[in-house]
């Protein structure tokens, strides 16, 4: 029995102390319980035989010397029932220590070390706006109802902090891509029981992974809750409901069309630039047309076609491509890669930059990205260079245009003939507008902060001149105190609470840093719009959302995006965006906040917070908005939450996601389930209607 009880609880001597003296006094009130029937019995037999009240003690005497003569004596409780008592009390203490610890770090609330299932409630009560008296009195807020006639009027809420997003955030929710950890399994036998209050406003319906404010027991385990209703099922008098595995989905009938494409594998050309297999792409291609796929997406590699030497291209092997594509009648997302591919998560080729400039690197490493250490990242330009000549005579600005220029010209009939619906333009690391400050090769691992990247000659430069028009020359550095690739906000002097992020000279250097990203994207979108007249032209932001339930957003700040808690820092990029009439791509729609917590609860991530805040920057300023998922997605759940991001529910004005392109055709989607799960996702977001509909 002890070995039992250790295995259930994991409490302290002085919990076990505190727990045996709840069993003895409940032993106590029993025993108290049947001497006060005893007595009732006693008064009713003296109200029966007509004995005066003065000799009723004398009467309970003798009936006490017959009971005890008759073997009658007060009942004990056998010592088994006792320890079944005293195992109930430990595992009721040890799942409340568990929900109260949850609670304390992920939701900020503020919960006393002695809590018991009570503060949880009223913890709860006032997080969805209720008002909760000392003595338990509860009722709604002014908002919500009036109060009960008999609550005083001096009452006050305490609201603790958020715990959860609702399933529709408002407009003015702020907390993103990669996440660097799959959540693409379904593992539904992981959630086995939920807590299941009458009044609950959080429920969520969308997902098999479904919680209740965090209330689920982990990994199948049952909680306890005294206040659930009749219907549940009963395990030692401790009531639980099973949660279906398959919960409600939206029907998408009748929905505005949204255009899906698909990736084509990063090495479908290689360095000769030839196309590799071009049978089994066929063949691959002819199965997706054949569930209507609108188009294909495919990068146009700098290190491919402009390896060798300056202003030498060769489009070879895209021209293939472009062809069959055309004879299928799909439409073209082209990427221009000014990156380089490989040591990125995903990256299953290596494409480095063209050799020309690796060797203008090996004498000038300051035209890559440096952290503070003097890491130099070749993976990309540093923005530090747009406007130098120091590539054989060109600034980077005008190396782009150029490649730019020659594709447009070589592919003009596929522009002509609109096979070309869409030109994205690579603006740094991945294709995506950041700086490089998560660099998996030099030792970052998720859910790190990252690191500045400024501190190549050129920026450098940049800041001094920043700093001096301010009229403060010593702010002309980076900071100093806001740790390394792996840190945690809270550990550094910049992006704690309170930090120096904040500070007059915080504000300066991130308002600079971000600002350089700004206008290095308005620089290149300026040019590329020159060079794709009448084509859509396209910028790509990834999704920096872990972190994004912190004051300062660190992960964000580090990557170049001015967004703290306190400040829209989605809105200036749109704005730019609209300038030059450019879309923006936004990454990471499959991803569910419940997942990331359960996965990586210390990264304070907030995906769907961070979703909401970006497209609706960009809907404010009326740009249209397409999207891809960050990591594989193969199951429901994931293209559950595609769907609600890409046509949000009861939207007044209609607005929804101009196109979405998944990541990425391969062996694992043309797999039987995983094709039939696509095909079905594809009629959704078509706005057909699907006849296995789990409602």
């Amino acid at each position: 029995m002890t070995q039992e009880m250790e295995k259930l609880g994991g409490t302290s001597e002085e919990d076990d102390e505190e727990m045996e003296m709840g069993v003895k006094e409940d032993v106590d009130e029993d025993e108290d319980d049947e001497g006060k029937k005893a007595n009732s019995a006693n008064e009713m037999a003296v109200a029966d035989e007509g004995i005066e009240p003065n000799s009723t003690s004398q009467f309970q005497q003798q009936h006490q010397e017959q009971l005890s003569a008759s073997g009658g004596v007060r009942r004990c409780r056998p010592k088994e029932e006792k320890e079944r008592t005293k195992l109930r009390e430990r595992h009721r203490r040890s799942i409340t220590a568990r929900i109260l610890a949850g609670l304390r770090r992920h939701g900020n609330y503020n919960l006393r070390v002695r809590a018991d299932i009570n503060d949880v409630i009223a913890a709860l009560a006032r997080e969805a706006g209720w008002i909760v008296l000392p003595d338990g009195t509860t009722f709604p807020s002014r908002n919500q109802g009036a109060r009960p006639a008999g609550a005083p009027s001096n009452a006050a809420a305490t609201s603790s902090s958020h715990m959860m997003p609702v399933q529709t955030p408002p407009a003015s929710t702020k907390g993103v891509s990669s996440g660097f950890h799959s959540t693409v399994d379904y593992r539904s036998g992981r959630m086995k029981s939920v807590f299941m209050p009458t009044s609950l406003p959080y429920q969520r319906s969308s997902s098999t992974r479904s919680r209740t404010l965090g209330m689920v027991g982990d990994k199948g385990q049952r909680i306890e809750n005294s206040l659930l209703g009749s219907g549940a099922d009963t395990v030692d008098g401790d009531q639980v409901v099973d949660v279906p595995l398959k919960l409600q989905e939206r029907d998408f009938a009748g929905t505005p069309y949204v255009p899906v494409y698909v990736m084509l594998p990063l090495g479908v050309i290689n360095m000769k630039c030839e196309l590799v297999d071009p049978d089994g792409l066929l063949k691959q291609l002819r199965v997706l047309k054949s569930i209507n796929v609108d188009g294909i997406m495919v990068d146009c590699w700098w290190g491919i076609v402009e390896a060798h030497a300056p202003q030498e291209y060769n489009w070879s092997g895209y021209k293939r491509l472009f062809q069959i594509v055309r004879d299928l009648d799909f439409k073209l997302q082209v990427v221009m890669s000014f990156h380089e591919c490989g040591g990125n998560v995903g990256d299953d080729v290596c494409i480095p930059l063209p050799h020309w400039v690796a060797e203008i690197g090996r004498n000038n490493p300051d035209i890559f990205f440096t952290d503070r250490e003097g890491r130099r990242n070749p993976e990309c330009l540093s923005w530090g260079i747009d406007k130098e000549r120091v590539l054989r005579g060109r600034t980077a600005v005008e190396v782009y245009f150029d490649y730019m220029r020659s594709f447009r010209i070589e592919f003009d009939e596929f522009f002509e003939d609109e096979i070309i619906s869409e030109i994205e333009v690579g603006l740094g690391p991945c294709g995506e507008l950041r700086y490089p400050s998560y660099p998996v090769k030099h030792g970052w691992r998720y859910p790190g902060i990252g690191e500045f990247q400024c501190y190549d000659q050129y920026l450098l430069k940049s800041l001094r001149r920043a700093a001096e028009a301010r009229g403060h020359s010593f702010w002309g550095r980076g900071p100093d105190n806001a740790g390394s690739y792996n840190s945690k906000p809270h550990e550094t002097g910049f992006f704690c609470d309170g930090g120096d992020y904040d500070s007059y000279y915080g504000r300066f250097f991130l308002k600079w840093y971000s600002q350089v990203l700004i206008d290095h994207a308005d620089r290149v979108l300026f040019l590329a719009k020159l060079a794709f007249e009448g084509t859509c032209i396209a910028a790509k932001l990834s999704g920096i959302h872990w972190w994004y339930k912190t004051a300062s957003h660190a992960a964000e700040l580090t990557v170049g995006f001015y967004n703290p808690c306190n400040r829209d820092g989605y809105a200036a990029i749109a704005s730019m965006l609209k300038k030059h009439g450019a879309a923006l791509n936004f990454t990471c729609v499959e991803l569910r906040t419940l997942d990331q917590h359960e996965d990586f609860p210390e990264a304070l991530a907030d995906p769907e917070g961070l979703v909401w805040q970006v497209l609706n920057a960009a809907w404010d300023v009326s740009i249209p908005v397409a999207s891809e998922n960050a990591l594989p997605c193969h199951d429901r759940e994931g293209y559950n939450k595609i769907l609600e991001n890409s046509k949000p529910l009861n939207d007044p004005d209609g607005r929804h996601l101009s196109a979405f392109t998944y990541l990425r055709l391969g062996p694992h989607l043309m797999e039987r389930d995983n094709f039939l799960e696509f095909e079905r996702f594809v009629k959704r977001m078509h706005g057909e209607a699907v006849l296995d509909l789990q409602l």
